[in-house]
């Protein structure tokens, strides 16, 4: 154990470095082989352009760009235009009317997340999530005294088990946590699913005086494919905090501009935004860059075309049919979180590795036995890495 470090961070490093070997791996295949016979399919790293918005909304900047305090320090919630664009943005996507009063601009979603556990949790709180999840999720909670308790998800379609959800529940029990569409499984939770779990919150709230929140992480709500709207958390629970970026919708993942939104409905939500724009100052983020707020002023409520993500989830899913790896056909966001052919993901990873072919193992997302793909890529590398998961496969069988 590192004595330069302290305990918690040394264990993390550890903890990572099979990853980290796996992406050097990556590295030098690309270097010995062409990155167009290496299929990276790691990260969530969105490949297409931002949509025309964007780019015209840069062009205007620019032109701005010789005035006094273009980009200079701005309210810590953010500029007053860029909450308003967002409160149309929330009022629309959630069907509750939210002003812009209520909605604070952060560095990304994981700024967001960190700024409301800072504002919300206190040492030895728990956070509870269902499993598998976004694998940062333990390090914003305890960055902020919290501690993440995942809570297994029903077998095959990973959709909520509502009751061990309310068994984990207790007095420590600050928040629940739900991303959708979901980061690693695609799966986007039903209305009825969430209005029960607000329900259980309420009841929750009530048993033990202290408000449980309902946290909605959504960074891919644009990234939809099953032709229904992405339901409401404003209308599911009356104590509920929606994160959100421009990541993925916009093909932003760089510029780091995110934002929450606190439902009109809490009881007293001016004293949680305030909460929320002292912690954003005192993190150190003090606010979203600058030229991001101002993008998000005119192409808030813009998007790349999903249609395009559609079409690869489509291909990939019979390319892995094709191999014989089953799956859970993902609802929305850009990956299949698939099951391994033998029960230690970690031997199909290493075998796709030998394949050129790049994975991330299930653990890493609190689920063993299943590996992520991430199906932001082009269509070419997809059909490329065909045969190499036909061989992997085969070979972790023994067949």
């Amino acid at each position: 154990m590192s004595t330069l470090l302290s305990p918690e961070v040394s264990k993390a490093v550890l903890g990572g470095s099979a990853i980290r070997k796996m992406f050097e791996q990556g590295i030098e295949l690309k270097k010995k082989y062409g990155a167009d016979n290496v299929y990276d399919f790691s990260l969530g790293n969105p490949d297409l352009p931002p949509p025309p918005a964007v780019k015209a909304a840069l062009r205007g900047i620019a032109e701005s760009a010789d005035k006094p305090f273009a980009f200079g320090y701005m309210p810590n919630a953010g500029y007053p235009a860029t909450r308003e664009a967002l409160a149309r943005l929330v009022s629309r996507e959630q069907g509750v009317e939210t002003p812009a009063s209520r909605v604070v601009v952060t560095v990304g979603a994981a700024g967001a997340l960190n700024v409301l556990f800072r504002a919300i949790l206190s040492r030895g709180d728990e956070v509870v999530v269902p499993s598998p999840y976004f694998v940062e999720y333990g390090f914003y909670c305890g960055n902020h005294g919290g501690s993440l308790v995942p809570v297994p998800t029903k077998p095959g379609d990973f959709s909520l088990d509502l009751g061990a959800i309310d068994a984990a529940i207790n007095e420590k029990t600050r928040a629940v946590i739900v991303n959708t569409p979901n980061n690693p499984t695609g799966q986007i939770y039903p209305a009825e699913d969430l209005a029960a779990l607000g329900a259980i919150l309420e009841r929750r709230s009530a048993q033990f005086g202290r408000v449980i929140y309902l946290v909605s992480d959504e960074p891919y709500r644009q990234l939809n494919y099953t032709g229904a709207p992405i339901p409401s958390i404003f209308a599911a629970c009356r104590h509920s905090v929606v994160a959100g970026s421009f990541s993925k919708t916009l093909s932003l993942a760089g510029e780091r501009v995110g934002y929450l939104a606190v439902n009109p409905a809490v009881e007293g939500g001016e004293e949680l935004v305030g909460g929320l724009v002292l912690a954003n100052r005192i993190l150190g983020f003090v606010n979203a860059p600058a030229i991001g707020q101002l993008v998000l002023q005119s192409a808030a409520e813009e998007g790349v075309d999903a249609a395009v993500y559609k079409r690869r989830r489509d291909l990939m899913a019979d390319e892995l049919r094709a191999a014989g790896i089953r799956f859970f056909l993902p609802k929305g966001a850009f990956y299949f979180f698939v099951e391994s052919p033998v029960p230690d993901e970690r031997v199909f990873v290493e075998a796709l590795l030998a394949e050129r072919i790049l994975a991330v193992a299930g653990r890493g997302f609190g689920l063993p036995g299943h590996v992520r793909l991430a199906f932001c890529v082009e269509e070419s590398a997809i059909l490329g890495a065909a045969e190499g998961f036909k061989r992997a496969a085969a070979a972790v069988r023994g067949n």
